[in-house]
């Protein structure tokens, strides 16, 4: 499957004022996905998936409080710690709009996006999930029944998505390690082949020391181009 990203500026920001503490929470609200919709990104998420995701998303995270969010946009599906900002404390479905409330942390990049707020710095959202999608007759790209909801970054331009939505990792294959718990990324052939060349070649200089170098170095180029054969 492969990395899907969207952004989404429709939301609002909500401060709370504990009177007895002083301290000030911070919320975000509104629209996280929209579903039988074109997209900018030319996509489209049938409400159906979107509602099926999002029911078991606030299962297995919301419900759980383990629904943490990033500021910014990651390489890769699974959640870093050290860069996240929010949690996702609600979602529900309005129609084909499905409106989610994030509490912002207090962590480093949840302190940054408390201050981006107070200093009125425009900031959006972005989910995150991996899915596969279909070609259309229109050439709308139609997301599938296998999508799966990561979970909703900040961003922090939303005067230009596109900038931010369009190639993050799309031509990045995941697959879930079950021993492991989490996503991980499918090397491609030219990896695998770079990866094997550089061990050949650190190996291969070991062997060939008391050979004469253009030889050896004959013999490397023929063997290298063997693996992309």
């Amino acid at each position: 499957m492969k990395l899907i990203t969207e952004h989404a500026e429709d939301f609002e920001v909500v401060t709370d004022l504990n009177e007895e503490t002083g301290k000030k929470s911070y919320f975000i609200e509104g629209v996280f996905m929209q579903g039988d919709i074109k997209n900018r990104n030319g996509r489209i998420y049938p409400s159906s998936i979107l509602e099926n995701e999002m029911n078991r998303y606030s299962k297995e995270f919301i419900g759980e409080k383990r629904a943490l969010g990033e500021l910014g946009h990651p390489s890769g599906p699974t959640i870093n710690a050290d860069r996240v900002s929010h949690l996702i404390v609600e979602m529900k479905r309005e129609k084909n709009d499905f409106i989610g409330k994030a509490k912002i942390l207090s962590t480093p990049m949840g302190e940054i996006v408390k201050n981006f707020i107070d200093e009125g710095v425009k900031i959006g959202v972005s989910t995150r999930g991996l899915g596969s999608v279909k070609p259309l007759k229109d050439g709308t790209m139609e997301v599938q029944n296998d999508f799966h909801l990561s979970t909703v970054d900040i961003v922090t331009d939303p005067s230009a998505p596109n900038a931010f939505v369009n190639g993050i990792m799309e031509n990045v294959e995941y697959y879930y390690d079950i021993a492991a718990g989490n996503w991980i990324a499918r090397q491609s052939v030219e990896e695998v082949i770079e990866e094997v060349q550089e061990t050949v070649e650190k190996q291969y200089r070991k062997v060939v020391k008391r050979i004469d170098e253009n030889v050896a170095s004959d013999l490397l180029s023929k063997f290298i181009s063997s693996l992309k054969n």
